[in-house]
């Protein structure tokens, strides 16, 4: 199939299915970002769409100078695009204080701003949300031979350990005991052709937290 779409992934430690609803942060919370890298034009970028989600949640992001003092660190310099998933980011077994905790492989000052959608995906992830296609909530029927031969090539280059923990495999409602119905509006849906579902089932890209995103974030970071 060969496709040319550039699929952001979690960050997720283990156990990464069983322990998903532990992962949000405290409603009021100030979560501090520091950056690691970047041209200063990106990151401007990435604080303005960052705080969209201050709008619907009950957080702060605090982008602070200082990268050891920082909750989440951001840098531009590895592959790919991609976040620790709420307070994993804690977790210095994984994430080092020296280290990122998010990463955007892909963002320079000449990437359109349509580009900065993957933004408020990975501060979706650094909040605590999962995919909404790994939701509990999802039916898809994936055709998994198509989206290994698809995710496998470039420009992703994922092996089946990275294909599997990012699109195939699900969460239970037992450890994700807050979800919605499936959502093919969210922001963190993957975009995903029919080829990759055996009944045909395609979404197109979503650039912005939708109604349910909005709510479901209130509603976990309450006023």
């Amino acid at each position: 199939m060969g496709s040319q779409r550039r699929i952001c992934f979690e960050r997720i430690i283990p156990p990464a299915f069983e322990a998903a609803g532990t992962k949000f942060w405290p409603k009021g919370f100030t979560l501090r970002v520091a950056f690691l890298d970047g041209d200063p034009e990106v990151q401007a970028k990435v604080r303005l769409f960052a705080g969209e989600w201050m709008y619907y949640a009950n957080v702060k992001f605090d982008f602070v100078k200082k990268p050891d003092q920082a909750h989440v660190r951001i840098s531009f310099l590895q592959n790919g695009s991609w976040s620790a998933v709420g307070k994993d980011a804690l977790n210095e077994a994984y994430f080092p204080k020296t280290e990122p905790t998010m990463n955007y492989g892909w963002l320079t000052p000449e990437s359109p701003l349509e580009e900065y959608s993957v933004v408020l995906h990975e501060f979706g992830h650094a909040l605590g949300l999962i995919h909404e296609h790994q939701s509990p909530g999802s039916g898809i029927k994936w055709n998994r031979d198509a989206v290994i031969a698809d995710l496998s090539g470039p420009p992703n280059n994922w092996d089946v350990a990275t294909i599997e923990h990012n699109v195939l495999s699900k969460y239970s409602s037992a450890t994700v005991t807050n979800f919605t119905q499936f959502d093919p509006g969210s922001i963190m849906l993957y975009t995903f052709p029919s080829e990759w579902t055996l009944d045909g089932m395609a979404f197109a890209e979503n650039k912005w937290p939708s109604k349910i995103d909005k709510t479901f974030m209130s509603n976990m970071y309450p006023k």
